[in-house]
């Protein structure tokens, strides 16, 4: 072991039993301790709250520490606190419990400026002005290249007015507002546009990108897009993918025209019902989903399914479309109970997920179990299982006695399962 290693152990030791006299003397001689993580990726303050040593903590925040850092797991130091259960030491550090958690598709990097969308002109301006962003679809599937940060990531081809001009002109071309980016150019408002197109775009498309390339396959391909990229891409192929699928009016069957902007198609046909009082039958539809980790009543133990798509190995949430008529507490209980054959009683929401294929809303739950006996529909799901804390830690952190695989961290059963591990280890 190097001298610098033997260094940090013994100040990871010394956070491990609360000796803030050897912290605070290794301190004055190393700063460069301070935010340093061990084999197992936790820091000392990390350590320190794990074992409840408040005094240590202190010394070590008022040294400056970064209370940001996370651990294998994704855990700070604050969600360590409320996990072990000592709220006396969270109080002293800052949680992420209480903030909107960035969920993949989630982020919002536009103001969708609704208001502009049946301003003609200031939209005609919109899209000659040089600083206009461009994403290009054919069939769904966006025009991307490959990331230049990490070789699995990639990025949307973000293309200029020259680049498309050709296609604009094309009346087999669908195009949709999306909104101005929140940090603006000095110049005015930079705005975003999707464009669908019918005809092969390679035809038409000037200057294209010889690394760029149609994504073809939805999933896992989207998850692959930065978060940035990722919001963006969650607005534009829902509203196209509403268009490829409702071209005509589905109040009488007549053709439709589009208006504002891409957001609403307009019966072409006098005297549709469409057109008469307040409906919404020609606006952009949205699907919702609950999705739901079910918790056993000891609170030690969750639920989870696998369906015969998944990868070997996986397991993750429960979830079902909300039917018209009734409740997301009631559409939880009727689908677990469908898909497991266990009844369950409180529902708490969490948090939700935009899920562009083609166009849904995770509603994301916690739900507490009522019975326990699991009986798998087969249909729905293959398998369903309990699972302890620790196994879903071990699928968490991808340790070698994992008994399962966890969903991927873009999709919100991730987060359903992280939060329950994190933050409500005392249920």
């Amino acid at each position: 072991m190097s001298v610098r290693a033997e260094l940090l152990q013994r100040f990871l030791d010394a956070a491990s039993r609360g000796d803030e006299e050897a912290l605070s003397l290794m301190l004055s001689q190393s700063r460069e301790l301070l935010d340093q993580r061990g084999e197992q990726g936790w820091s000392a303050l990390m350590l320190a709250v794990r074992n409840g040593h408040y005094d240590a903590a202190r010394v070590l925040l008022s040294n400056g520490c970064d209370t940001s850092v996370t651990n294998r797991s994704g855990q700070t130091a604050g969600d360590v606190a409320l996990f072990w259960g000592h709220r006396h030491i969270a109080r002293l550090l800052p949680s992420r419990d209480t903030e909107e958690p960035d969920i993949h598709f989630n982020r919002e990097l536009l103001d969708r400026t609704s208001d502009r969308r049946s301003d003609g002109e200031w939209l005609a301006a919109r899209r000659a002005s040089p600083e206009t962003v461009f994403l290009l679809f054919h069939t769904l599937s966006p025009l991307v290249r490959s990331g230049a940060e990490r070789e699995e990531q990639i990025q949307l081809c973000k293309l200029g007015y020259a680049a498309v001009q050709e296609l604009l002109g094309s009346s087999r071309t669908l195009e949709v507002f999306l909104g101005v980016e929140k940090q603006q150019v000095d110049n005015g408002m930079l705005a975003w546009f999707a464009l669908s197109t019918e005809d092969d775009p390679t035809q038409l498309l000037k200057d294209k990108d010889p690394s760029s390339f149609f994504l073809q396959e939805a999933m896992p391909g989207l998850l692959r897009l930065s978060d940035d990229d990722a919001g963006v891409l969650a607005q534009a192929r829902s509203v196209l993918a509403w268009h490829s699928r409702y071209r005509f009016c589905p109040t009488c069957g007549g053709d439709t025209k589009v208006e504002e902007a891409g957001y609403k198609r307009t019966c072409l046909r006098a005297g549709c019902r469409s057109l008469q009082g307040v409906h919404n039958t020609c606006y952009p539809r949205v699907d919702p989903v609950v999705i739901m980790l079910v918790l056993h009543p000891d609170g030690k133990q969750c639920m989870l399914g696998r369906k015969k798509i998944f990868p070997p190995g996986m397991f993750s949430c429960l979830a079902g479309f909300v039917e018209p008529g009734e409740t997301l507490e009631a559409a939880v209980r009727r689908e677990v109970q469908e898909e497991s054959g266990v009844q369950v009683g409180p529902v708490q929401y969490l948090s939700s997920q935009a899920w562009p294929m083609p166009s849904c809303l995770m509603i994301g739950c916690h739900c507490v179990a009522v019975t326990m006996d699991i009986k798998a529909d087969q249909n729905e799901i293959e398998e369903a299982r309990w699972f302890t804390r620790q196994q879903v830690m071990d699928a968490l952190v991808k340790d070698k006695r994992a008994v399962f695989i966890m969903p991927p961290r873009q999709a919100i059963a991730h987060y359903l399962l992280k939060h329950w591990i994190g933050c409500n280890a005392n249920l």
